[in-house]
């Protein structure tokens, strides 16, 4: 059982990935995907507005647990904690970003792909793992394998993941979540068509919970 300070990562299928490059677009993305069903929203610190739509949208989007992903270093932590965010992902791990999680109190998703990656991080006290980027790294398969020696590692892969192979990821028990991009498409987002995003977000939740049930 996840600690509770951790469902959030199990609350929904699929974690959105959320690249947004104008603020204005964080409130109606953002309340797109909550009423498609995907209520648990990672905004990847890649863009300049990144931190303001955090609090934006922390503040305005009832129903939505935010977060941010991208999150290298402690300064980062502590800019993402004062924005209102509620957990942390990182594409990796260090010493610095474990002790910011603590420091803050703050959920902190780390990323490993290899064997001795995701023992460090299980070491350091941290039970769901980012495993990025998925497809490169050995995708559903390399998460299996890890069911056998790390039998209490639970997994959010990220990384060339959509509606195609949805199923090879959720199939597996030791995957609570994985991350995506898909149900955000970038020319939607352009071109503000917020009822595709809740449609393609209502879609997903329909596919996987159809997928787990089969």
């Amino acid at each position: 059982m996840l600690p509770e300070n951790y469902q959030f990562a199990s609350d929904a299928p699929i974690i959105p990935v959320m690249v947004i490059d104008h603020l204005d677009d964080a409130i109606p993305m953002a309340q797109a995907l909550v009423d498609g069903g995907l209520t648990t929203l990672e905004i990847t610190l890649r863009t300049d507005c990144a931190l303001d739509a955090i609090s934006t949208i922390a503040k305005n989007v009832k129903g939505a647990r935010v977060g941010a992903g991208t999150v290298c270093n402690k300064d980062q932590f502590k800019a993402v904690v004062q924005a209102g965010g509620e957990f942390v992902v990182s594409p990796g791990h260090s010493d610095e970003l474990f002790a910011a999680s603590h420091e803050y109190d703050i959920p902190l998703l780390p990323g490993a792909v290899t064997a001795t990656e995701v023992m460090a991080v299980l070491n350091a006290g941290f039970p769901i793992i980012k495993f990025f980027p998925a497809s490169t790294s050995g995708g559903a398969a390399a998460i299996k394998a890890f069911s056998g020696p790390f039998g209490n590692a639970r997994f959010v892969p990220t990384g060339g993941i959509g509606p195609a192979n949805l199923g090879e990821y959720l199939a597996l028990p030791n995957v609570i979540a994985v991350g995506g991009s898909w149900v955000t498409p970038t020319n939607a987002v352009k071109q503000g068509q917020w009822d595709t995003v809740s449609q393609l977000a209502a879609d997903a939740v329909a596919l996987a919970n159809s997928l787990r049930a089969s």
